[in-house]
């Protein structure tokens, strides 16, 4: 390449075109920035039409318990101050709630996943069985039990605490001891936020440890979520769900995941969550919670949104790759390709995001990928003269799409592959026009 001659033919116009260059590349990202209101938009309203779906069929589903109140009596000494001034002791019973978690739990997850849809929206889906398994053993409880404080055993009751009763579908079987239990509805509770309880009559309390066994049909959506209330809590769930997220104040201490299914273990102590082994009145569990969530792979609206905010990256291409094109061609190119070029390019992110509404991540962005390079591969060829350079163009564009697929899939190393390709590309040009007159001024 003849850099001298290039530098005479056109030196004196280069800093006003590399001027115009940035003006045309700060145009391009007017539209970029409609596209990302646009993907925020279509994420809105999948986010409503899964919540929509999952309204119905019972929401995430969120588990605690059983444990067992007690409705009990406190004689207390208070002073009241009369009309005149002088005080009077008297003696009231206050009511209040004496609840006792198990000593030991099982909870047993096995569970069966769906996609439902609303038109081109979907959300997972699971049912399946949900098992509690345990025992109580309540004489440590009623050790603490202090001088004045009546417990009344004949109306001692389980219960059982879900964030939707929806989620239920069934009662298997409930067992407490040799006895059958009835659960029927209790209403809202603070247990965890947005709770809702199930009840059951316990008769026959006593101060002795006592097994009980309650199965489940359930279903949810999304995630599920348990409290380890037990003092010794275990739990398995497995599903035909092959990409989970384990999520909350506890992971599993073993799990296996396969593409088509997972099994998870936890095995929480009491020592290890700030729950009580017993107490009166309420509680909260919800900074206690652990499960899993039913995590998509591959999320399009978060991918979306990733590629259009790299979108910086690759949108100055098509202009750097004409504005070199142009020097080594030796042909001068007018302001309006380079911008059409630049919405072509940007039009990539609009053709992306509408054909992965309708099909599989990868596929749509293989399809707009090539669409858009054979586009401005086949432009470039009315502008420059030989298919070679034309294809250059397109190589360059390709390659830049390459790197971007590249960024998406890899998250956490997303930085440094936008850092290294920044530098290489800044590093390039900079190696190209060492040798150009910028002020046009040598002869």
């Amino acid at each position: 390449m003849d850099v001298q001659k290039i530098q005479k033919k056109l030196g004196g116009e280069y800093t006003f075109r590399v001027l115009l260059l940035v003006f045309l590349i700060l145009i391009i990202l007017f539209p970029l920035g409609l596209i990302i209101d646009i993907v925020e938009d279509r994420s809105q309203t999948a986010a409503y039409a899964e919540m929509d779906i999952m309204k119905a069929w019972g929401g995430m589903l969120t588990e605690a318990g059983p444990v067992i109140t007690i409705p009990a009596l406190r004689n207390e000494t208070i002073v009241k101050k009369m009309e005149d001034g002088k005080s009077k002791v008297e003696r009231v019973n206050t009511p209040f709630t004496f609840t006792i978690a198990p000593k030991n739990l099982t909870i047993s997850a096995d569970l069966n996943t769906e996609i439902r849809k609303r038109g081109i929206f979907s959300v997972p889906l699971f049912y399946g069985t949900l098992t509690l398994k345990g025992s109580f053993d309540p004489a440590l409880a009623l050790e603490a039990v202090q001088p004045g404080e009546k417990l009344n055993f004949s109306q001692a009751e389980m219960f059982v605490y879900f964030g939707d009763l929806k989620g239920v579908r069934a009662i298997k079987s409930a067992k407490w001891s040799d006895k059958e239990l009835f659960f029927q509805p209790g209403g809202s509770s603070d247990l965890f936020y947005g709770s809702k309880s199930i009840f059951a009559a316990l008769k026959g309390f006593e101060n002795k440890e006592m097994a009980f066994e309650i199965s489940f049909d359930i279903q949810g959506g999304q995630s599920l979520r348990f409290a380890p209330i037990a003092q010794n809590t275990k739990t398995v769930a497995a599903s035909d769900w092959g990409s989970p997220s384990f999520q909350g104040s506890f992971l599993p201490t073993g799990s296996h995941i396969t593409d088509n299914s997972f099994s998870a273990e936890w095995n929480i102590n009491y020592l290890s969550r700030e729950v009580p082994l017993f107490w009166r009145d309420g509680i909260s569990l919800s900074e206690s919670m652990f499960g899993v969530d039913f995590y998509r792979a591959i999320d399009t609206y978060s991918l979306n949104t990733r590629a259009v905010k790299y979108a910086i990256l690759i949108v100055i291409v098509p202009f750097l790759t004409l504005f070199l094109l142009e020097i080594v061609a030796k042909v001068r190119i007018h302001p309006v390709p380079y911008l059409l070029c630049g919405v072509g390019n940007a039009v990539f992110y609009l053709l992306l995001l509408s054909l992965s509404e309708q099909i599989a991540f990868y596929a749509a962005y293989l399809i707009a990928a090539a669409a858009v390079v054979a586009l401005l591969a086949l432009y470039a060829r009315s502008l420059l003269p030989t298919w070679t350079k034309a294809g250059f163009m397109g190589f360059a564009v390709l390659l830049s799409y390459l790197l971007l697929y590249a960024v998406l899939n890899a998250e956490s190393y997303a930085l440094l592959i936008g850092s290294l390709v920044t530098f290489a590309t800044i590093a390039f040009v900079m190696f190209m026009t060492r040798n150009v007159d910028w002020y046009g001024e040598k002869p």
